[in-house]
């Protein structure tokens, strides 16, 4: 950012907060991904399938096993670099120049938001590295079976449906009848609606009208316990069935470094145009995998 990028804001009789208006925060990410804090560069996240059942006994004891899901995660580095000339800040009448461009790292909760809802977006494509999961296959496939389960039936969790009332409630019925590793349903509830915004029309039926059209006699379950969330970064027409309120989500944000501005990411380049350049370059290292497939059901791609 130089003088001539920015000559209005040079004048005496400038004022600046009327002509744009304050970025709102995009739908918050924790009801789909959960951060996790990396103490190396590169590691693996372990856990166990579903635990056994009982079972009557018949005498002697019929052991059944646990098995073991494996994710490889690692770091990238994403930065945000931005720069101020000397004259441009010494002359500015607002103020807000040097400020903006001090505080724009603040963008990376907005990143973190976006890049969340993209890899939901993105689990079905399985030519993106991250949206494969601990079973060797996307989070959204029709083939969805865990190496070593008890239970060996394929499954599936992508559809292309049409987002409406009817498709909703089948899914939704799809979803809750999932097995786990053991054969067992894992009733999870499943209460949160993404989709882009040319649903909304369709997502607010289906979550907060009673009759889930504009027919008040009509019955419509969902009304008041399935919520939500329009995401610019869905594909149009794209809808996803989430179960939000679990310990786990189906998005996992890796974090090595938080976004920060380390000392020396912060220069002064005097031989820079315009009386030299205030720099200043935020920098994250972070991932976003996707984790348990059974927590969501893709409607429509």
């Amino acid at each position: 950012m130089i003088s001539g990028n920015v000559p209005n804001h040079l004048i005496s009789i400038a004022k600046t907060g009327f002509l744009t208006a304050p970025r709102n925060p995009v739908p918050a990410y924790s009801s789909i991904a959960k951060l996790f804090p990396m103490t190396e560069k590169n590691m693996k996240l372990v856990d166990l399938g579903g635990a056994p059942m009982p079972h009557r006994s018949k005498g002697t004891p019929a052991f059944d096993d646990f098995i073991e899901k494996v994710l490889a995660i690692e770091p990238v580095t994403f930065e945000l670099p931005v720069k101020i000339s000397r004259n441009a800040v010494n002359d500015d009448q607002t103020g807000m120049l040097l400020s903006r461009a001090r505080t724009a790292g603040a963008n990376y909760d907005r990143f973190y938001a976006q890049q969340a809802f993209k890899t939901l977006n993105d689990g079905d494509d399985s030519s993106i590295a991250n949206s494969i999961g601990y079973d060797g296959l996307p989070l959204f496939s029709n083939s969805h079976v865990d190496k070593g389960a008890k239970y060996t039936t394929v499954q599936d969790n992508l559809d292309s449906n049409t987002l409406s009332i009817a498709n909703f409630n089948t899914q939704y019925v799809k979803a809750a009848l999932v097995k786990d590793d053991h054969g067992e349903t894992t009733d999870y509830t499943y209460d949160l609606l993404v989709t882009d915004p040319t649903g909304r029309n369709v997502a607010h039926q289906i979550c907060n009208v009673p009759g889930g059209t504009d027919q008040p006699t009509n019955s419509n379950p969902n009304a008041g316990k399935v919520n939500y969330i329009l995401s610019s970064k869905f594909d149009a027409g794209a809808w996803v069935l989430v179960a939000s309120n679990e310990v786990t989500k189906p998005i996992i944000i890796v974090e090595r470094e938080a976004p920060h501005l380390p000392p020396e990411m912060i220069w002064f380049n005097p031989e820079a145009d315009d009386g030299g350049e205030y720099c200043f370059n935020f920098v994250a290292r972070c991932n976003f995998y996707v984790g348990d497939w059974r927590l969501v059901s893709m409607g429509h791609s």
